[in-house]
């Protein structure tokens, strides 16, 4: 009884990462889900990760808001980056973790706490590997950009992310997948003429106007390119709709929020440039905008990373973090043991077997013995 807490006063959890945990990456994967860290909630976790990382005397580590890095300093001549996010979606009823025969449920087991119990895995049970390493843990992946741990990286302590490569250890199901699409969002605005329903012929319906808007898109043919042997596919879609005023007014406007997924060998501009000529004649207002990332396949860690997979790399068909490191030089590909298709579902799992796999994979690549 001496050692009772005031009434209000909540004990703190010790410290589920323990070396016995450390050392298996499917218990770690386990533990890390068990820790909630729905986006904006990662601080317990990110000190879990801190804590363990310090005691491990050939790291170096350092804590920007919720993001931890942690890198060897061994002199090598090549520098890679492993990098994941802490955060997760809401909670969806699968919390905590549950294990059905080679399956690990609950949220965040795909996307991506189990890439993030490679890294840290890897952190402890690799002092020496072949190339220096830095690992990133970074913060809230899942929302707005604006709090996205490796944009407030790149900002405020660039020097964190200088490498010459990079793994983001998304969920690709044990695959490699080079570079990612860009993204971008506008609205296609249509106007008319305001009038009471019952003399619609005194109004212009600005929602009829928008049929043109949505026949365009109907007839759309995405454009599908092959970079270095990975294929990307485009995509332009209406992914919400808005207009009216009233049940008895014919509508003055209406607007088409239309998405365009990108191919890397186009920039931004000339993204938005293709939107404004499908669009021509209608009002198109840039609201959102992201560029994509070349696959990364030729610098020497990559050749060696897709050697110790074994598997011809895939497109990325989404948008990724790879983008950031590719803004800045760095070559980098997605590569982690969760579905990306399960990612955010309320039966989010993980391949036990996948984990493992994917721990091998990674030891392959950078054991001192393999160069």
């Amino acid at each position: 009884m001496g050692d009772s807490l005031p009434a209000g006063i909540v004990r703190p959890m010790a410290n589920p990462l323990t070396p016995d945990v450390l050392v298996d990456p499917v218990q770690l994967t386990r533990a890390l889900v068990d820790v909630e860290s729905v986006s904006r909630n990662e601080r317990q976790i990110a000190g879990y990760v801190e804590e363990v990382l310090r005691q491990m005397p050939h790291l170096s580590v350092d804590r920007l808001g919720n993001t931890v890095m942690a890198r060897t300093d061994l002199g090598r001549e090549q520098r890679v980056v492993l990098a994941g996010h802490l955060d997760t979606v809401p909670l969806n009823d699968n919390f905590p973790s549950t294990v059905v025969d080679d399956l690990i449920y609950g949220c965040g087991t795909s996307d991506m706490k189990s890439g993030v119990a490679l890294a840290l895995h890897l952190a402890a049970t690799l002092p020496d590997p072949g190339y220096d390493i830095t690992y990133l843990f970074y913060e809230a992946e899942e929302i707005d950009s604006q709090f996205n741990g490796l944009r407030l990286v790149a900002e405020d302590r660039p020097d964190w992310l200088r490498a010459d490569f990079a793994v983001l250890l998304e969920p690709t199901y044990g695959v490699v997948e080079a570079g990612c699409q860009g993204t971008l969002r506008v609205q296609v605005r249509t106007t008319g003429r305001r009038a009471h329903t019952a003399r619609a012929w005194r109004g212009v319906n600005a929602i009829h106007a928008a049929g043109e808007v949505l026949r365009r898109l109907a007839d759309y043919r995405a454009r599908t390119v092959t970079i270095d042997g990975c294929t990307f596919r485009e995509g332009l879609n209406a992914v919400r709709i808005s207009g009216g005023v009233a049940g008895n007014v014919v509508p003055d406007e209406c607007v088409v929020e239309v998405n365009m997924r990108f191919a890397p060998d186009r920039t931004e501009k000339q993204a938005l440039e293709h939107v404004q000529e499908v669009f021509e004649g209608f009002d198109v207002e840039l609201t959102d905008s992201a560029p994509g990332a070349l696959p990364g396949l030729t610098a020497e860690p990559a050749r060696e990373f897709l050697a110790a997979v074994g598997a011809e790399p895939a497109a990325k068909l989404g948008w990724t973090d790879v983008a950031r490191f590719a803004a800045l030089g760095i070559p980098a590909l997605n590569y982690g043991p969760g579905d990306p298709l399960l990612a955010h579902a309320p039966d989010e799992h993980v391949e036990i077997g996948k984990i493992r796999d994917g721990a091998a994979t990674l030891h392959r690549w950078l054991a001192p013995a393999e160069f």
